[in-house]
């Protein structure tokens, strides 16, 4: 079991290496074009604020397990346990919800002039900053039993009744207030899905008829503006895919918790892992996206 143990602390180290070099890699970029010259877009804040939950996400969970898996248990405490565990949930939370708002706003950026969602751009964009904060403040309260939930693993002496991450525990003593919870993230998250697929989806159809219309008036020439589309058409159809292939395997996995047991550490550890995922990868897939995004300042 050490061994096993080992692997996974090994993977966990490469997962927030290569998510930390992501983030603070889309961060240092935006910071470089805004020291350079560029105007600043309305989704800078979007992202600077998706970097700094993407980072919590993985922080929060990767670290401990790192530390567990090296042979470090008593390492939080009660209060440790309580603060990690409710800055990942938040963090987790605001990552979803920044996501579908991320492809909301850059909907609204490309919609031709005429669009009916044309009027609603500036309004939007004046919004952001409250936008962040209601979301913040909505997973805190969404998230607001994680604390009463989180305990010591020292503290907890029946973890039959709870889950065991092997440097701390949950206890689930009151399922019927913990499915209310659950059911209002899990619509939360639902909700984000539909909206980032049918944002994602419009944005499409709209590079999609416009580099129709631009070969129809250019035949026989390259347009660089059509490249620069079909770019940002294939990051668009990447991010989506990658949102959801990670939500519905995090999906998979709580399914599997009661069949396995709360108790088995390699699947608390595989949910930790796969939760990671999309905070991982999705700042390489907006660097790329942002890249081609930025060539786009046409308008129907």
């Amino acid at each position: 079991m050490t061994s096993k143990v080992l692997r996974f602390g090994i993977v966990f180290l490469l997962q927030i290496f290569i998510g930390t070099l992501g983030n603070f890699s889309l961060l240092f970029y935006h910071a470089f074009l805004h020291s350079s010259g560029f105007r600043s877009r309305p989704t800078d804040l979007i992202l600077r604020h998706l970097t700094v939950a993407n980072s919590l996400v993985l922080l929060s969970r990767a670290i401990p397990e790192i530390m567990a898996a090296f042979g470090l248990r008593h390492f939080l405490g009660d209060i440790g346990c309580k603060l990690v565990f409710s800055a990942h949930r938040v963090a987790r939370g605001v990552s979803v919800t920044t996501t579908c708002l991320l492809s909301v706003f850059q909907y609204l950026t490309v919609s031709p002039r005429n669009s009916r969602w044309a009027e609603h751009r500036v309004k939007a964009q004046k919004s952001i900053g409250l936008f962040h904060f209601l979301c913040w403040v909505l997973h805190m309260l969404l998230n607001i039993r994680t604390p009463m939930l989180m305990t010591d693993r020292w503290s907890n002496s029946n973890l039959s009744t709870g889950v065991d991450f092997l440097y701390c525990s949950a206890v689930l003593h009151d399922r019927d207030t913990n499915s209310v919870f659950a059911a209002l993230t899990f619509s939360h998250d639902v909700l984000c899905l539909e909206l980032k697929i049918w944002a994602s989806g419009s944005m499409v159809l709209i590079l999609n008829r416009h580099m129709q219309h631009v070969h129809h008036i250019h035949r026989h020439q390259v347009s660089s503006r059509s490249t620069a589309e079909s770019r940002t058409t294939r990051s668009i159809l990447v991010l989506v895919s990658a949102f959801i292939f990670s939500y519905a395997l995090s999906s998979i996995v709580h399914v599997c918790f009661p069949e396995f047991g709360t108790t088995a550490w390699w699947l608390v550890s595989t949910s930790a892992f796969v939760n990671g995922c999309f905070p991982t990868a999705s700042p390489f897939i907006l660097m790329g996206r942002e890249r081609c995004v930025s060539h786009l300042t046409w308008r129907k």
